[in-house]
């Protein structure tokens, strides 16, 4: 039987891929700050809504809320959805808490999956290899925003996708195989003129557009969801050509 990759998007089409390996996508910004908090020490727990951070952080001591809600930051909040704001703090041994408007739901809808991980630019290349080791089907959902299929987003889907491709795996549609010919090879960099990036720049965050930009690949680590918290998936044998 063939070994086969997908793209699609948006946090309710997770539940179409319960009997797959699902790789949640946000990268700007929710993969990136889970994956960023959980690569410098803290214990994190992606929420999907304003309600369940709330209720989290009262089963939890000192916790810190970090998040947005259409954007903003939610009162008592003490951090953005921000993966830069991370860099150079000291407090990981507090459970960061992360709500953010599609990409932590995204990673709700997905808890029931075969299995369940998250990607970025960061660890692009490290999540392609654990699954060509070990799955048979695996699923790469963008989180979506407004309704669009963010491209920051597709271009990490299809450079997984891309890598999932060389080893042996065959695209399950032609939406799959477009998505991947389109970015197949664009740098990084050419995020900066997309509507996300503007979105950051006109916010005044232009700091995790920076941070985003400057660390592809730079995190040899696939990270997992367990009880609800982000954790290192268990070890597999690597390909080491990927």
């Amino acid at each position: 039987m063939a070994k086969t990759v997908l793209i699609d998007c948006f946090p309710e089409s997770a539940r179409r891929y319960r009997e797959c390996a699902v790789v949640a996508i946000d990268v700007i910004r929710a993969t990136t700050t889970a994956i960023t908090a959980a690569a410098a020490g803290w214990r994190c727990f992606p929420v999907p809504t304003l309600e369940a951070a709330q209720e989290t952080a009262d089963r939890m001591r000192d916790p810190l809320l970090c998040g947005e809600v259409a954007g903003i930051m939610p009162p008592g909040f003490h951090l953005n959805n921000s993966p830069a704001a991370l860099v150079g703090r000291r407090d990981v041994h507090r459970p960061l808490i992360l709500l953010s408007s599609s990409g932590t739901r995204l990673i709700h809808e997905a808890r029931y999956c075969d299995e369940l991980y998250l990607a970025c630019f960061r660890n692009y290349r490290a999540v392609a290899r654990h699954l060509a080791a070990g799955h048979e089907r695996v699923a790469l959902i963008g989180a979506g925003s407004l309704r669009q299929f963010r491209e920051e987003d597709q271009m990490c889907c299809a450079w997984i996708a891309d890598l999932l491709l060389a080893s042996g795996f065959e695209p399950e549609n032609s939406k799959t195989m477009g998505i991947v010919e389109r970015w197949r090879g664009v740098p990084a960099s050419a995020c900066a003129v997309f509507q996300s990036a503007d979105y950051l720049r006109r916010s005044g965050q232009t700091r995790d557009l920076d941070f985003t930009l400057s660390h592809v690949d730079d995190l040899d680590a696939s990270y997992t969801v367990e009880d609800g918290e982000v954790v290192l998936s268990g070890e597999l044998v690597f390909n080491a050509a990927m």
